[in-house]
C-alpha cells in the first residue's frame, strides 16, 4: 500500500437547525443557508467517505480498508473491528438550537438496529455570546418525570444548561440526553453510528409543515436519569498531546502547536487530526502536506513516523 495522509470529501447534510458558517468559517463547500453537518471521515451507510487526495483519490475509505485493513486500521484495531473502521468524525453548524435527543449504549443499539452506540464527544470551536449547550438532568431524575415533562413541554427546565466558549470539550457517554445550543461550530467525535433518537423539537416543522419524528417511547429504557459530569477539563502544553478524553472507544488529546512535534506510531490504530485552528504542515519521507483550519486527516497506521509543524490547535484521536 502506498503510504500519505489520507483526505476525503466532505459529506454536507442539510439540516433544519444549519446555517453557513462551515463556509465562512471551515471553507466548506456549501450550496445552501442551511448546511448543517460536514462529515469528514465516515463509513456510515450510504454515507462512505471518498478519498479526495493522492494515489487513492476516488477510492471510497471501505474499499481501502477491505484491501489493506492492518495498514490503514492497525494491528489491534483490526483484531477488535475486523475491517469496519469505528469512528466518524464531523464538523457541526447550529444557526439554531437542535432537538433534544439520547444515543443507545452498544447492547440496545445491536438488538434494535444492528448497530454500535454512539458515545461522543464536542470540542467548541466557536461560540456566540451566551451560546449553551444541553447535557444531562440537573437532579437525578426518572422515566416517569421525564414523561410528564413532555407531557407539559417543560423538559428545558429539569435539564442542564451549559454556558460555552471556544475551547470548551463535553464528552457524552451513551444515555445522556442532550442538545447543542444555537450559535455554535462544533467538532463531533463518535462511534461509527447514525442512530438518535429524538425526544423534543420546540414544535418545529420543516419548509412542507411537517413536524420531525420523534422517539420518546424508545428513548425510554435508552436514558440514564442520573446527573451526569459530562464537561472535561484539560491541559494546554505547547507543543505536547494533553488528554481530553480516554475511553474504550477512542482517546482525542489537544495540541496547541508552536512550532514542531515529531511522531512515532505503533503500528496498533490509525490516528486521526482534525485542525480546529490556524495552520501547520505534515512532512513524512521529503513530502510535504498542508493543512487549515477545518481540515481532518487520516494517518493510515502503517505511517509511523512523521513531523507536523506550524501554529494551530489540533486535535488528534486514536484507538488506544
Amino acid at each position: 500500500m502506498k503510504i500519505y495522509p489520507l483526505q476525503f470529501q466532505p459529506i454536507l447534510k442539510d439540516r433544519i437547525w444549519g446555517g453557513t458558517k462551515l463556509k465562512t468559517y471551515l471553507n466548506k463547500p456549501i450550496t445552501t443557508e442551511i448546511t448543517g453537518e460536514s462529515w469528514e471521515i465516515s463509513t456510515v451507510e450510504n454515507d462512505v467517505s471518498i478519498i479526495a487526495n493522492g494515489f487513492f483519490k476516488g477510492k471510497s475509505l471501505n474499499e481501502l480498508i477491505n484491501e489493506f485493513p492492518e495498514a490503514v486500521l492497525g494491528t489491534k484495531v483490526c483484531k477488535q473491528f475486523g475491517k469496519q473502521f469505528p469512528l466518524l468524525f464531523k464538523y457541526l453548524d447550529a444557526r439554531e438550537d437542535l432537538s433534544i435527543q439520547v444515543h443507545p449504549n452498544d447492547e440496545l443499539a445491536k438488538k434494535r438496529h444492528n448497530s454500535f452506540g454512539k458515545t461522543e464527544m464536542w470540542y467548541v470551536m466557536q461560540a456566540d455570546v451566551d451560546a449553551k449547550l444541553i447535557v444531562g438532568f440537573k437532579e437525578k431524575s426518572s422515566p416517569k418525570e421525564y414523561l410528564k415533562s413532555l407531557e407539559n413541554k417543560t423538559i428545558i427546565d429539569i435539564l442542564d444548561t451549559k454556558k460555552v466558549k471556544k475551547g470548551d470539550v463535553f464528552f457524552l457517554s451513551t444515555g445522556t440526553v442532550h442538545a447543542i445550543g444555537s450559535g455554535t461550530v462544533i467538532a463531533e467525535i463518535q462511534q461509527t453510528s447514525d442512530i438518535t433518537y429524538r425526544i423534543y423539537d420546540f414544535n418545529r416543522v420543516d419548509a412542507n409543515g411537517n413536524a420531525r419524528e420523534l422517539h420518546v417511547d424508545l428513548a425510554l429504557d435508552a436514558i440514564n436519569y442520573n446527573v451526569v459530569d459530562a464537561q472535561k477539563n484539560y491541559s494546554k502544553v505547547e507543543n505536547e498531546a494533553n488528554v481530553m478524553v480516554d475511553c474504550p472507544y477512542f482517546t482525542t488529546n489537544f495540541i496547541p502547536l508552536d512550532g514542531g512535534m515529531k511522531f512515532d506510531k505503533n503500528k496498533e490504530s490509525f490516528s486521526v487530526y482534525m485542525c480546529v485552528e490556524g495552520s501547520f504542515e505534515l512532512l513524512y519521507k521529503e513530502e510535504k502536506y498542508d493543512y487549515k483550519t477545518g481540515d481532518s486527516l487520516l494517518i493510515p497506521a502503517k505511517m509511523t513516523g512523521f513531523e507536523i509543524k506550524g501554529k494551530a490547535s489540533v486535535l488528534e484521536i486514536y484507538i488506544s
